[in-house]
């Protein structure tokens, strides 16, 4: 497992975790399957220029509870936020081929940073070029420029041979991004394929392809 958490999902979780160090610019989370080597991980810290004194190790079953709450408080934290704001949850399940890994989270970094979206959090699993954009709009317009910017994100991730949902699929808020990724001829396929397996158009009405009764 290799899980990324950039600067700013640090800074509005360090609420909760007020031993994240203020002059940390990420952090990433790794298990390693068998005996771990604290002394060869120092190491690796050490010639990565990482905080070695504030990293966490976990050797125990306690240990690793931390590292399970700290992750999950991500997502909470983003739910909680746009929910009291009175928002839909803005955010994507982009993922790129592993070499244009830097390419899209540099990209992700610039447009969101210039554009007038509120505050953003990037985190998830750069190990598989699939880092989640997750955006908190104060406002309105905030809310609909980020969808705008997240469109064209999608654009890019497309262009870079990436997919606009890697993980937890679209359903009705994002199936307009299906016509990114695939031609027209890709998708009636999949509908005739819908078509022979539900005739009537009963399960997931409407959540995907458009009813067609043909």
């Amino acid at each position: 497992m290799l899980e990324y958490v950039d600067r700013k999902a640090l800074d509005i979780i360090r609420s909760r975790f007020p031993e994240i160090p203020q002059e940390a610019q990420a952090a990433l989370l790794i298990e390693s399957e068998g005996e771990a080597d604290l002394e060869e991980w120092e190491q690796r810290l050490t010639t990565a220029s990482a905080l070695v004194d504030a990293s966490w190790f976990a050797m125990s079953a306690q240990d690793r509870e931390r590292f399970r709450k700290f992750r999950h408080t991500l997502p909470e934290v983003v739910i909680d936020t746009v929910r009291k704001r009175g928002f839909k949850q803005i955010g994507t399940d982009y993922a790129v081929p592993l070499n244009r890994n830097r390419d899209v989270l540099r990209l992700y970094h610039e447009r969101l940073d210039a554009a007038d979206i509120g505050s953003y959090m990037c985190f998830g699993h750069i190990g598989d070029a699939h880092v989640h954009i997750n955006v908190l709009p104060e406002t309105a317009k905030q809310a609909e420029t980020a969808s705008a910017v997240l469109l064209d994100l999608a654009k890019e991730v497309v262009a870079m041979g990436g997919t606009i949902s890697a993980e937890h699929g679209l359903g009705k808020q994002k199936s307009h991004l299906l016509t990114l990724q695939y031609s027209r001829e890709h998708i009636e396929a999949m509908m005739s394929v819908k078509r022979r397996m539900d005739p009537q158009w009963l399960l997931g009405r409407g959540t995907l392809f458009p009813i067609s009764m043909e």
